[in-house]
């Protein structure tokens, strides 16, 4: 069975929604039971994959989507991971931004190389409580909250992480700009550092307020993996045809219509790292 792993890049607000909250934010974002962690489920990113792939087939005929993804009655040549989190920007007040990430998602993200047969994988770093890895010294503060800069994260750790992201200038910013936290300090940014927009329905002809509801997003510059399986061998061809290099974008997610849910979509092959195990 022969794999990649698609680097997601959000160029825009994400709303991978999980329905109605039962809190301030009525419309929250999907998470994971057990971590909290934001999350695109498998099904939603599978079916992103299958629209694009409609739309292919139906202009160039070169991907049967029915194949590849499947319908009621098939099972298709596709096997689509949740899309995971891995870094997660947050508002700095000695920088633009940072992406923030911990040993826990660099962990996951490590595993999932290893399923995909990846022969090259980065050592998982270690980091203390109220400590930072990042580039400079001295202390970071992100949002409030304030971290002493213990050390730089490793270089093979951004050889991994770098063939996620589909820009190339924005590649080049990931050593000056990652922030590697303790689990459980990067916890709190994930549970409670995400966007929360005001969204209203205005009645015709005197505009007054029919309903106002609050929505979660992801923000802009997230970076998730997912993984993509084959029970044949043309998993790669199928992404190529997906993912041409003048088109390698992909919307998933609610709010289409109002400009969110675009990801820019990095392949990333085993071969491009050592080759399988």
């Amino acid at each position: 069975m022969n794999s990649a792993i698609l680097g997601l890049l959000a160029e825009t607000p994400i709303h991978p929604g999980a329905g109605r909250g039962m809190g301030v934010v009525d419309l929250p974002v999907a998470r994971e039971a057990a971590t909290d962690y934001p999350v695109l489920v498998g099904s939603s990113l599978k079916g992103a994959l299958k629209d694009k792939a409609e739309t292919i087939n139906n202009e160039t005929n070169q991907l049967d989507a029915a194949q590849r993804f499947g319908k009621p009655d098939q099972a298709g040549d596709l096997l689509v991971s949740d899309a995971r989190l891995l870094l997660l920007p947050v508002r700095s007040l000695t920088a633009s931004f940072r992406w923030v990430t911990c040993p826990h998602l660099i962990e996951r993200y490590v595993r999932d190389l290893a399923r995909a047969g990846f022969a090259s994988r980065p050592e998982v770093p270690s980091v203390e409580s109220g400590s930072v890895l990042a580039a400079g010294n001295g202390s970071m503060f992100l949002e409030e909250r304030q971290f002493i800069i213990s050390g730089e994260p490793a270089t093979d750790l951004m050889d991994a992480i770098a063939p996620l992201v589909f820009h190339e200038e924005t590649r080049n910013r990931l050593k000056s700009q990652i922030a590697i936290l303790d689990n459980d300090d990067c916890a709190w940014f994930v549970r409670y550092g995400l966007a929360i927009q005001a969204r209203n329905v205005l009645e015709a002809g005197t505009k007054k307020s029919q309903g106002l509801w609050y929505e979660e997003t992801l923000p802009p510059d997230t970076v998730m993996h997912a993984i993509i399986m084959s029970r044949g061998d043309e998993v790669l061809r199928a992404l190529d045809a997906l993912f041409p290099e003048n088109d390698s974008y992909l919307q998933a997610g609610g709010n289409e219509t109002v400009g969110q849910g675009w990801f820019a979509v990095k392949v990333r092959r085993a071969d491009d790292a050592g080759g399988p195990v």
